[in-house]
């Protein structure tokens, strides 16, 4: 989502990087770059200005400091840091539990911001810290409403509480008390109450959540909001803000190509946390907002705690800690080992999105890279792996014709594709060997330290042919001028 703006705040900082000392000029022609990039992004006019102003302040009253500094740039670049992350809410902000359970979640927004999706994802998210949460269906207005919470529900295998069918029949103020009530009697911690949303905001709207809100008395009100729709984020936060008070932001649809200016906007204007984001379609495409891991990102750093956190929980524990074992004993990476990181990798998600989450992943040249990985060579790589036999997985080095060819049928894959897994294999393993003694990537699990690229994932996309290998002339006088 914020591929542009990144590229943007990369630019601006490229011209600072050259300075040996920085002056008041460079810091006008930095914060005015800077300044373009968040309007164009469709950031809140006055939370530009007010960014712009802090950072100039700032970087003029410590320009003396910041030039006794070995990298002047350096320090500019981290006072933008510390301001980005400020504005995007300083800390990642939790649910606050009731003291005596349940604590009731209520979420508002508009109709199409995905609150009903939301919910179920919010719903396994607690699920996964040992909570027992209760979905209650109190959108009855929507057609088909009540059915999508049950399905959904039914996907996270978490119950739903929908005694009345929607499509314009039923109280959602009753559903809503009933739902607590039942939550009180089995013993659920966590009720998560949706409720109706209007393509507008509207004064029924408005009532028929107040209404609901003085009905159970919700620990938390969250305000869901599609990121994709820019300025209007922003005032329709303010509106429910105004009617109904909300404590918390939901982003969703964080994943699409919005140029990002809600969330920038959203904090600022209401003063209320950006609490969760959905990345994604998947139910566990869902996390805490890290303001800090956000502006990391936008800022071209990468997120790698992001990243180490879904690998260790995409792997198990005991595979985990055998390939570190492995890692560590400086035993060879098998093909079978190689098999139990496809799929963790499975798990964590589009490979597109999971580097894009490195360092540099919307520079040029990297940007390109991801752009041309295709997420399916994962499910043709593992195939072909699965094709071969345990004594083939461990000692790759028996691989002659003859098996190739009939791991090639057995994966339904061509005998170059083969090829192609075994070559990049070998490197891998050469790789791995230079990551013990190099260190790798900090906080990945280390069997899961594998290079961009490797492992059976071509540069292109599939369709596209790899360039052909030089032939060699058959000349001993003629190969050896060619070397």
């Amino acid at each position: 989502m914020f591929d542009s703006l990144s590229s943007k705040f990369s630019k601006a900082f490229s011209g600072l990087r050259t300075k040996g000392r920085i002056k008041s000029g460079d810091i006008d022609e930095v914060t005015e770059e800077i300044r373009l990039a968040l309007l164009d992004s469709d950031v809140a006019l006055e939370v530009v200005e007010s960014f712009i102003q802090k950072i100039k302040d700032r970087s003029l009253s410590e320009l003396e400091e910041v030039n006794k500094g070995i990298n002047p740039s350096q320090a500019v670049f981290n006072i933008i840091n510390e301001e980005l992350v400020s504005i995007l809410g300083g800390s990642a902000r939790r649910i606050r539990l009731a003291k005596k359970p349940p604590t009731v979640i209520m979420l508002a927004g508009l109709q199409g911001a995905g609150k009903t999706t939301l919910a179920a994802k919010l719903a396994l998210y607690l699920k996964k810290q040992g909570n027992t949460p209760l979905l209650v269906a109190s959108d009855l207005q929507r057609p088909n409403a009540v059915t999508q919470l049950q399905q959904v529900g039914a996907g996270v295998n978490v119950p739903v509480f929908a005694p009345e069918p929607g499509n314009g029949i039923g109280d959602p103020v009753a559903v809503a008390r009933a739902g607590v009530k039942f939550a009180v009697e089995k013993m659920h911690n966590i009720v998560i109450v949706d409720t109706a949303g209007r393509l507008g905001v509207d004064q029924e709207l408005m009532n028929e959540a107040i209404r609901i809100r003085d009905a159970v008395n919700p620990d938390e009100i969250l305000f869901v909001v599609d990121a994709m729709i820019g300025q209007d984020a922003v005032r329709t936060a303010q509106a429910f803000l105004d009617g109904v008070g909300f404590d918390g932001v939901v982003l969703t649809k964080l994943d699409g190509d919005a140029r990002g200016g809600a969330a920038l906007s959203i904090v600022a204007k209401t003063e209320r946390p950006i609490m969760f984001a959905s990345t994604g379609e998947k139910s566990e495409d869902f996390d805490l907002f890290y303001p800090d891991r956000m502006a990391s990102r936008i800022l071209g750093l990468g997120d790698i705690q992001s990243l180490a956190e879904q690998a260790k929980s995409a792997m198990d524990s005991d595979t985990s800690e055998k390939l570190e074992k492995k890692f560590a004993s400086g035993e060879d990476f098998t093909l079978d080992d190689f098999l139990s990181q496809l799929e963790a990798m499975k798990k964590m998600g589009s490979m597109t999105k999971l580097l894009g989450m490195l360092p540099g992943a919307n520079s040029g040249a990297m940007k390109k890279q991801l752009e041309s990985i295709d997420d399916n060579e994962l499910v043709k790589t593992q195939a072909i792996v699965q094709s071969m036999t345990p004594l083939e997985r461990n000692d790759p080095k028996v691989l002659n014709g003859s098996r190739r060819a009939r791991i090639a049928k057995g994966s339904g894959r061509q005998v170059s594709e083969v090829n192609n897994l075994v070559d990049r294999f070998s490197q891998a393993q050469k790789m791995m060997k230079q990551m013990r003694n190099g260190g790798g990537v900090p906080g990945l699990p280390k069997g899961m330290q594998m290079p961009p690229g490797m492992g059976g994932m071509p540069s292109q996309k599939s369709g596209q042919t790899p360039p052909k290998k030089k032939s060699r002339s058959g000349n001993p006088a003629k190969r050896a001028a060619e070397q």
